[in-house]
């Protein structure tokens, strides 16, 4: 393993400098700190290097980071497994995958590169894919989990832990769809409740943003749709975050009937159009004015810039 900790960045500059005009313009804009990921993810597991390559973006970053270091592994007699796909739509980007993969076969002369195997998930179910076998695609596994393990009349909860922020660095995911696309840094929540008493939104901001206050104007924003936005006034501020174990001593946790009673009592504090089981109004998630722009400047500097030709 000290032989491959060492080659493997080498290797890396290697395979980059030696390609073509053409496949050397598609490593130009690609993520460096997804590069390192995939190096160090290749390091632990040289025999069964499978990527997820929608971090930031398929194309113009995943792809050819991971084609990157599938070469060097091959240099160093290890064979990478493959890549799966997580957002956007996986017909095209599965297809437009393969091409690539038989363009660094050719132009390398790997044989059997371009059969690398693409996998894809993202919420399947025997519709999703049913569309995907009668469009055409290049996928050779589907992966399926919440639709095989619950039921459909009382479906889960889709909840991913992402990583927000790393040594004090806030950290974002981007992806294919908007929806995946994670909110950066440390922060705090607070649920603004009207006149009548019901809750209005819930708040995300900076963990050292000032709080909301009750009879404050507050600017609230969606988070990736400029134009949804609404001022609000608060008649009670409620914080929905609370940390109980802050790495030493912390508070003790409540009972889960504390838990359970409180959830009911948050249900009963909701609009009744929230949560019909027909066509509920979706309820609204913002971020403040300043969290906002923070989330947008960190997007654009993490995000590959493609190339027009």
């Amino acid at each position: 393993m000290r032989m491959v900790l060492f080659a493997l960045p080498w290797s890396l500059s290697v395979v980059i400098q030696e390609g073509s005009e053409s496949l050397h313009g598609a490593f130009g804009e690609t993520n460096q700190s997804e590069l390192a990921a995939f190096t160090s993810y290749a390091l632990a597991m040289p025999n069964n290097f499978l990527a997820l390559v929608d971090t930031y973006d398929v194309m113009k970053s995943g792809i050819p980071n991971f084609c990157a270091v599938a070469l060097a592994l091959n240099q160093l007699g290890y064979k990478a497994a493959g890549i799966r796909l997580d957002s956007g739509d996986l017909a095209y980007l599965s297809t437009v995958a393969r091409k690539f993969f038989h363009a660094i076969e050719k132009e390398f002369g790997i044989l059997g590169f371009g059969n690398m195997i693409i996998t894809a998930s993202n919420d399947l179910n025997e519709e999703t894919i049913d569309a995907l076998n009668k469009q055409g695609h290049e996928v050779d596994a589907f992966g399926i989990g919440t639709h095989l393990v619950t039921c459909y009349a009382q479906a889960a909860l889709g909840c991913v832990f992402k990583l927000v922020e790393i040594n004090g660095q806030p950290r974002i995911k981007l992806s294919e769809d908007v929806s995946k696309v994670s909110i950066p840094c440390k922060k705090r929540c607070y649920r603004l409740y009207g006149k009548e008493g019901y809750a209005l939104l819930d708040l995300m901001t900076g963990e050292n943003e000032p709080p909301p206050k009750v009879g404050e104007r507050i600017l609230c924003r969606h988070p990736f749709n400029e134009s949804k936005r609404a001022y609000v006034v608060p008649q009670r501020v409620e914080e929905l975050l609370k940390c109980f174990w802050p790495g030493n001593k912390g508070e003790e946790l409540p009972t889960l009937q504390t838990s359970r009673h409180q959830c009911m009592k948050h249900l009963d504090q909701m609009r009744r159009d929230h949560m019909r089981r027909l066509n509920p109004t979706p309820y609204k998630v913002s971020v403040s004015a300043k969290l906002y722009d923070f989330i947008h400047f960190l997007w654009l500097n993490e995000a590959p810039v493609g190339e027009l030709e």
